[in-house]
């Protein structure tokens, strides 16, 4: 083992140790199937049971290790003791084993955002659709997204037979992602991936502005971002502000660490500083390949649309 390991990776450890507790977390509220649901803003911005303590889970034990670091998550929760056993003391080995990319070896806590979606994907975990379900905690420094861990609890869910049930994956900027295979969408389909259930006429326009040769739709952030990296969709199109900076920055730098891009829909990149306003405003636009070629495909009525950061 490294034995004097950079904060970040012992960072990204931590967060993949706190990333299975939190998808364990949301599994164990399924199967109790009591899922505690209350509305937030409306039908389509749900929290659960399930999304409570999961934050709970995340932010109690990052900060209880780096107390300095700035944490930001989705839910609006009173400041209250976790119970014990939503604690995580754990930390992944192999990632402690890595070599920290040269430019992020002496940064320290206090510079480091972590920005924490603890159920992406909440509606569609109501809803049965497990496999759009995501666990995301994203790690910003300078205002850019270095690093990245998602855990999908219900990977595998439809296998059966004693399969191994979630899995999680990681990614450093100049390091790379693991966990998952990169895989290329066959010949030279366009496949866009897009929202699920916030859909307008705006968001639809830029679909169709595509022209792609299939449309999939679907929940989750996270969800979508895998869907590129494993070469099930070659964009991932929502040309609306209904996304936050907790759904975007792991997924932004696991896409990123693969080579690939997400930006708003003026093709600007966002910024995750700890005083930054939470909605991606602009939309987002992701792909693995050939990105400038989908910005340049934005209709000038999206863009008018769409107001940049």
């Amino acid at each position: 083992m490294n034995r004097n390991p950079a904060v970040v990776m012992r960072l990204v450890a931590s967060a993949y140790a706190v990333a299975e507790r939190a998808g364990s977390i949301v599994r164990n509220v399924l199967q109790s199937g009591e899922l505690g649901i209350v509305e937030k803003t409306g039908a389509n911005d749900l929290q659960t049971l399930a999304d409570r303590l999961a934050q709970q889970s995340i932010c109690a034990s990052l900060s209880k290790h780096f107390p300095k670091i700035t944490i930001i998550g989705e839910e609006d929760l009173p400041e209250e003791e976790p119970r014990a056993d939503l604690m995580e003391e754990g930390q992944e080995d192999v990632i402690l084993q890595k070599c920290c990319p040269s430019e992020y070896k002496d940064l320290k806590e206090e510079e480091l955002v972590v920005w924490v979606d603890p159920l992406d994907g909440t509606k569609e975990y109501t809803e049965g659709l497990l496999d759009n379900v995501t666990v995301l905690i994203g790690i910003s420094y300078g205002g850019k997204a270095i690093a990245g861990v998602i855990n999908q609890p219900f990977y595998n869910y439809q296998v059966g037979g004693g399969a191994d049930l979630g899995r999680t994956m990681w990614g450093v900027l100049g390091l790379g992602t693991f966990g998952i295979e990169v895989k290329e969408v066959p010949g030279d389909r366009r496949i866009v991936t897009t929202t699920r259930s916030h859909s307008n006429k705006v968001v639809t326009d830029c679909v169709d502005a595509m022209e792609p040769h299939e449309v999939i739709r679907v929940g989750g952030a996270g969800n979508k971002i895998i869907q590129l990296i494993e070469g099930k969709a070659s964009a991932y199109v929502f040309a609306s502000p209904g996304c936050k900076k907790w759904d975007t920055c792991a997924t932004e730098a696991i896409l990123h660490a693969v080579g690939g891009k997400l930006t708003d829909m003026h093709g600007n990149d966002y910024c995750y500083d700890a005083n930054v306003k939470h909605m991606n405003s602009a939309g987002v636009l992701a792909t693995l390949h050939n990105h400038q070629y989908y910005v340049n495909r934005v209709p000038q009525s999206v863009r008018s649309a769409l107001k940049q950061d």
